[in-house]
């Protein structure tokens, strides 16, 4: 199975403001393929948003929009699971932007790396990217987009790595089916008398 794990910066509160992607292209095993682009977004940059990222209007007038950006994007997510930390997010980022220039959203299967950090991992204060990442030693730049991306892809990695020989692809399986059942909610993880920070299996029903 192929992965895309995608990041977006935002240059507002709007989800059709996408300022800069990264998309890191990987499989069970090894990451093959990093790409990062600033997005001119055709929109008002917010003080709070250049505080996050750091990207600001000057640093995008001569970049591409979205539009003219896509091709290569579709290339690259085309045959892909897309992965994201707070998929609900950058799946939103990716739909509103094709929307706001009239093109075609391809049916995307994807995964969530927060929800199953939480179901991996309960035992972590939060699942945050930064608080995952470095409870795996994840070297992370928060919040620049090729960074968020990568360390997505390593996090999903890390969760294949602790299902049992041979059934990662069940569980990749599993977790896709019921994603798009339905979109089910599946019981929150206790965390009650979990002193053992190894992590938990994962078996969906």
């Amino acid at each position: 199975m192929k992965f895309a794990a995608i990041d977006f910066e935002t240059a507002n509160e709007k989800r059709n403001s996408a300022c800069s992607i990264g998309v890191v292209r990987f499989d069970e095993n090894q990451i093959f393929d990093e790409y990062y682009a600033l997005i001119n977004p055709m929109s008002d940059f917010r003080s709070m948003n250049i505080r996050i990222h750091g990207i600001r209007e000057e640093d995008v007038q001569d970049s591409p929009t979205f539009a003219e950006l896509w091709p290569t994007l579709r290339e690259k997510l085309e045959g892909h699971v897309i992965v994201a930390h707070n998929a609900s997010f950058d799946m939103s980022v990716l739909r509103q932007s094709l929307l706001k220039y009239n093109l075609a959203h391809p049916n995307y299967s994807s995964l969530c790396t927060v929800k199953i950090s939480q179901r991996v991992w309960p035992h972590l204060e939060n699942h945050r990217l930064h608080t995952v990442a470095n409870y795996h030693d994840i070297p992370l730049i928060h919040h620049h987009a090729l960074e968020d991306a990568k360390a997505s892809a390593l996090i999903l990695m890390k969760a294949l790595e602790t299902q049992p020989d041979g059934s990662a692809d069940h569980f990749l399986e599993r977790w896709l089916s019921s994603q798009a059942s339905a979109r089910r909610s599946y019981p929150k993880a206790s965390t009650k008398n979990n002193s053992n920070r190894g992590p938990t299996k994962l078996h969906l029903s």
